[in-house]
């Protein structure tokens, strides 16, 4: 009797752990990791995308803030996770490009992670404090060649997306300045308004208002075309600075080897997230821009992810950025 008990335990145990591993995914809730703290751009993202992703899944998806080391520890969770499609990674390009040149990172930002879709673009702005005489970027690029030894330069922070734009600006125009590190972009953009620094680098979402109440000026957007976050500020193309792009890119990751099948499902709940007319408002409202639905494909985010990191990295490096 024992025995025959003990055999239809086994098989019953045997039964209901075969029954677990052929749950159709998800069967449970869904994990977004944001690697910065909540209320930030990343986090403010997130949260928009988690119900609609919801409802398009059938599962809660829930948003779960891990800080520290610049983003990385958060990345580095999403990294070492269970490839199962419950952990996701959402960050930008400080996170999963500039920060593979700026610190030891204890994985591969290209192979640990699998790509999922581009979900957002936030070009930056060129900016300056009012009293500069420049008035389009025509004057702008001599004007700082001319006064190159006087020029202050604010940026966000040391390995920043405004620090590393800066250079790539102003190795473009052929300049040498001084570059002041502020705490983050908002003391950077007082700093200008308050005539402390001169020029400036600057994510639209933070800046285009102060251009609006005449406290900044704005020569271009670092994008190929006009954004809608900015429509009056010209394009990096026709401000005659072509092919000068630089954005802080939002995009959505899970472990590597995380099935196929399962990364094309997340993909579709994050297509039909961009593409509800409420998204896209709220996206508007806060700077952000989505990019075309040929973008939003896993390949389109691996593609441009290698060429952010090619990019970037030789710059930084180049220019003796790393982490201390």
């Amino acid at each position: 009797m024992k025995s025959l008990l003990w055999v239809y335990a086994g098989t019953f145990t045997f039964a209901s752990i075969s029954e677990s591993i052929a749950q159709p995914w998800p069967s449970r809730a869904i994990a977004i990791i944001v690697p910065f703290s909540a209320g930030g751009p990343t986090d403010t993202l997130a949260r928009l995308m988690s119900e609609p992703m919801r409802r398009f899944l059938g599962q809660t998806v829930v948003v779960e803030n891990v800080t520290g080391a610049g983003g990385s520890i958060g990345v580095g969770r999403v990294a070492r996770a269970a490839p199962d499609g419950y952990t996701l990674s959402i960050g930008h390009w400080g996170t999963h490009v500039v920060n593979g040149a700026y610190y030891n990172l204890t994985f591969d930002l290209l192979k640990d992670l699998a790509p999922v879709a581009q979900i957002a673009t936030n070009p930056q702005l060129v900016l300056s404090k009012i009293s500069v005489p420049a008035k389009n970027m025509k004057e702008l690029a001599p004007w700082l060649k001319a006064n190159q030894d006087k020029v202050q330069f604010a940026t966000g922070g040391v390995g920043g997306a405004s620090h590393i734009s800066s250079i790539y600006f102003i190795n473009r125009i052929g300049a040498k300045v001084e570059y002041v590190p502020y705490r983050g972009a908002a003391p950077a953009l007082q700093a200008l308004m308050s005539g402390e620094a001169d020029v400036n680098i600057s994510q639209i979402g933070g800046s285009i208002q102060h251009v609006r109440s005449g406290k900044l000026r704005a020569y271009m957007v670092t994008a190929n075309a006009r954004q809608s976050a900015a429509p009056e500020v010209p394009s990096a193309d026709e401000a005659g600075m072509p092919g000068l792009y630089t954005s802080v890119w939002h995009a959505i990751w899970v472990p590597a080897k995380t099935p196929r099948d399962i990364i094309t499902k997340l993909n579709a709940s994050i297509v039909e997230t961009l593409a509800d007319d409420n998204i896209r408002k709220r996206f508007a409202d806060i700077g952000q821009d989505i990019p075309p639905r040929a973008e939003q494909t896993p390949q389109a985010l691996a593609a441009y992810h290698k060429a952010e990191i090619d990019k970037w990295w030789p710059l930084m490096k180049a220019a003796g950025i790393k982490g201390e």
